[in-house]
C-alpha cells in the first residue's frame, strides 16, 4: 500500500536512444508504462529522433548524433562532444526545473549524452536542496571497458577493468580503430579522474556475473545490485514438439554461431532451424541440415520456440542477461547454454536444460546428441521448464522502487 506521498514520487527515465532500439530501449519502455500504472509519474530524456515514443514535458532533448552520418564538419566535433557534453547539461536542466524528479534513472547514456549529465543533476538538486536518487542500470560493461563488451576482437578481454584505459588504444578495441579507441580511452579516462560516477546511488546489474565485473572497481562495489531482468507474462500451454533444433538471434561470430555451425555440419541427421539476421548469414545458408527462416517476430517465433525439441544459446561473449534464454524456458523449450557470463545464472543445469564450456566444439556436440536420443530426459527437462519462474515486469518493478526508495 503506497503512502501518498510515496504516490507522489517522480522518476525521469534518463536513455540515449527514446526511440525502438534494443534491448535498453524495450526495458525503459516498458518499466516506465509499469511504473505509471502504479500511479508514478514518470518522463524521459535524450535525444531526439524522427522516430521517438517518449518525451517529457518541456520538449528538452539533444540533438541526434549520428556517428555513421552527419557533416564533415560534425564528424570533426564529435571526438569531444562525446566526452562532455554542455547541450546534454542544458537541456536536461530543463527538464529537471519543471519535472522536479525524485529519482533520475540513468540508463544508457555514454557518448551520446555523456556523464555529463550527473553533474548537472547533482548541481541542480545542491542548488535546491532536493533529495533526488541518481540510480543506474548497467546494460553492458561501458563503466569499466570502453568498448563496453569486455571484448577485443574475437577474444574476451579484461585488461581495462584494472582500471588501464590504455589498454583499449593499445589492442584497437573500438571497431579496431586506434582512432576511436583512442577517444574511448580519453572518454574513460576523464570520467574516472572527473570522479562524477561517484554520485550514482545504486548500480543495478542483470546479472551476478555484471555486478562482479563492476565490483572490480572499489567506487562501484557499495553500490551494485544484481536484479536479473524481466520477462513478460507467458501462458503455458502444452505444444506438440516437432523434430528441429532451434537457434534465434544474431549471426555473428561473438554469439557462437561459428562454434555451433560446425557442430551442425557433423550431425547431419538432425535438423537445424536458424531464426534471426546477422553478419554469417551467407555461411548459414550453405548448409544442408540448416534452414535459415530469417528474422522472427511476434508469433512466428512464438511457434517456432514453442515447438522446438530445445534450443542452443552457444555465446561466446560475456553475456548479461539473455532473454533468449528466459524465453525458451518460458514457452517449456529447454536450453542447451554456454556457461559464460549471466548465462548459467538463468538454466538449472540437469534440471531445465543443459551447460557446456563457451567455444567447446565436442562437448556441444555430445550435449545436442544426448538431448536428441534421449526423450526421456528431454521430457523431464520439457517438464520441468514449466516450474521455471523469472520476474515480471510488476515483480521486477516492485523491486526496484524500494531502490528508488
Amino acid at each position: 500500500m503506497k503512502t501518498d506521498k510515496e504516490n507522489d514520487m517522480k522518476i525521469l527515465m534518463i536513455n540515449k536512444f527514446l526511440h525502438p532500439n534494443g534491448g535498453s530501449e524495450t526495458y525503459i519502455f516498458k518499466l516506465g508504462e509499469c511504473l505509471k500504472s502504479m500511479g508514478y509519474e514518470v518522463e524521459y530524456f535524450g535525444m531526439e529522433h524522427e522516430g521517438r515514443i517518449v518525451g517529457n514535458s518541456v520538449d528538452a532533448y539533444t540533438s541526434d548524433m549520428d556517428f555513421h552520418g552527419g557533416s564533415k564538419l560534425s564528424k570533426l566535433t564529435y571526438p569531444i562532444k562525446t566526452i562532455y557534453s554542455a547541450q546534454a547539461r542544458k537541456q536536461i536542466r530543463k527538464v529537471l526545473e519543471h519535472f522536479s524528479p525524485d529519482v533520475c534513472h540513468l540508463n544508457n547514456f555514454n557518448y551520446q549524452l555523456t556523464p555529463s549529465i550527473i553533474l548537472e543533476i547533482v548541481k541542480w538538486r545542491k542548488e535546491h536542496s532536493k533529495k533526488c536518487k541518481i540510480i543506474f542500470t548497467a546494460h553492458d560493461y561501458q563503466l569499466v571497458c570502453p568498448n563496453h563488451m569486455c571484448r577485443n576482437g574475437d577474444e574476451n578481454c579484461e585488461k581495462c577493468l584494472s582500471g588501464s584505459f590504455i589498454n583499449c588504444t593499445k589492442g584497437r578495441c573500438i571497431h579496431g580503430s586506434l582512432a576511436k579507441s583512442f577517444i574511448g580511452t580519453l572518454e574513460a579516462g576523464f570520467w574516472k579522474l572527473n570522479g562524477a560516477y561517484k554520485y550514482i546511488d545504486k548500480m543495478v546489474c542483470c546479472s551476478r556475473f555484471m555486478k562482479e565485473k563492476l565490483d572490480t572497481n572499489p567506487v562501484f562495489a557499495e553500490k551494485t545490485i544484481a536484479l536479473h531482468n524481466f520477462i513478460d507474462k507467458i501462458e503455458k500451454s502444452d505444444v506438440k514438439k516437432e523434430d528441429y533444433v532451434l537457434y534465434f538471434g544474431r549471426f555473428s561470430e561473438e554469439k557462437g554461431v561459428d562454434t555451433l555451425l560446425s557442430v551442425c555440419k557433423e550431425l547431419k541427421d538432425i535438423r537445424f532451424i536458424f531464426a534471426g539476421t546477422g553478419p554469417m548469414e551467407e555461411t548459414i545458408s550453405g548448409i544442408s541440415n540448416v534452414e535459415n527462416v530469417g528474422f522472427k517476430t511476434g508469433d512466428e517465433l512464438t511457434k517456432l520456440i514453442s515447438k522446438a525439441r530445445f534450443t542452443i544459446y552457444p555465446s561466446q561473449w560475456y553475456e548479461n542477461c539473455p532473454f533468449s534464454v528466459m524465453e525458451s524456458q518460458m514457452y517449456s523449450t529447454p536450453v542447451i547454454g554456454a556457461d559464460i557470463g549471466g548465462i548459467p545464472e538463468l538454466i538449472s543445469d540437469k534440471v531445465s536444460g543443459e551447460l557446456f564450456e563457451s567455444g567447446n566444439k565436442l562437448e556441444l556436440k555430445e550435449k545436442i546428441l544426448k538431448l536428441w536420443e534421449d526423450r526421456e530426459l528431454l521430457n523431464k527437462y520439457t517438464e520441468n521448464c514449466k516450474n521455471q519462474k523469472f520476474d515480471t515486469v510488476e515483480m521486477y518493478t516492485e523491486k526496484l522502487l524500494k531502490i528508488y526508495r
